[in-house]
């Protein structure tokens, strides 16, 4: 008796699929296992973000010389959230951004401060490429702003952040960055002013750790909004150190959710910083 197209179909292939099929399938399920294996090497290995600024970065900032940092070199970033690299802005160049605030003069008994090149601010943002968890960093030191001491309290600060200069490992998420995230043309600084005291308790001694917070108002994209945040301060061969962050919720500033494409973020990020000041 002859075999019939079905048990032609069996004996290739197996119980009803055709050989091709299978084959096909296999090949599929190979191309997506090769494909996020790709995503995950990318995001894990090949641009793994830094690390959150912590005491050794303070640490670093504090033993380097003023003038001596390379405010080019940025070590940072993980995936690509962007366009085409046609649509990468420039950093601003207007020539009033990032100019040094007037520091004014202490009261008697109060020391001004000033900050440094050896300073480094930057946004961190959790984000997911194609099911794969990373993160987006960039940062900056172009940083202007000063500190007035009063006793053993930190009585005025202001600080103003060069926007268009922070920078990733990926040229075109900062195109995204400078353009539609944050819109810098428009809103080309960042803005810190302390609105309440900071007490340090007692007069910081030489390597010693200080923790407290700050309060004051942060404007971003223009928007301003009262923020306090915990931060540590240390008095380190007669230069004063302060490590902190900030936590930002993109919606309270106006600003666009990274998301682009494959890779999504949550609502919100953190802006980290370390900032060291020298006698004015």
């Amino acid at each position: 008796m002859n075999d019939s197209p079905t048990d032609e179909i069996t004996a290739a292939g197996g119980p009803g699929f055709p050989r091709w099929l299978k084959w096909g399938l296999l090949g599929a399920l190979a191309v997506l296992i090769v494909g996020y294996g790709a995503i995950f090497l990318y995001a894990k290995v090949l641009n793994d973000s830094p690390d959150e600024l912590d005491q050794n970065d303070l640490d670093a900032a504090l033993s380097i010389d003023s003038g001596s940092v390379d405010s080019g070199s940025v070590d940072s970033g993980s995936v690509d959230t962007s366009e085409d690299p046609a649509s990468v802005d420039e950093p601003a160049t207007d020539a009033s951004v990032g100019e040094t605030p007037a520091v004014e003069p202490p009261p008697d008994g109060g020391s001004a401060w000033v900050v440094t090149d050896a300073s480094e601010l930057g946004y961190r943002i959790k984000e997911v490429l194609f099911g794969v968890n990373a993160e987006a960093v960039g940062r900056t030191n172009q940083i202007t702003g000063s500190l007035i001491i009063e006793a053993t309290a930190v009585t005025k600060a202001e600080f103003v952040v060069d926007v268009a200069s922070i920078s990733s490992d990926e040229s075109k998420r900062d195109g995204q960055f400078r353009g539609r995230i944050m819109s810098t043309d428009e809103f080309p600084e960042a803005i810190f002013v302390l609105t309440e005291p900071i007490e340090l308790g007692t007069d910081p001694a030489d390597g010693v750790d200080v923790s407290t917070s700050a309060t004051g108002e942060l404007t971003l994209r223009g928007v301003t909004n009262p923020v306090t945040f915990e931060l540590t301060a240390q008095l380190t061969n007669g230069k004063i150190g302060v490590l902190g962050s900030i936590p930002v919720v993109f919606h309270d500033y106006s600003i666009a959710n990274p998301s682009f494409g494959g890779v999504t973020t949550e609502d919100n990020g953190l802006l980290e910083f370390v900032l060291v000041f020298e006698p004015a």
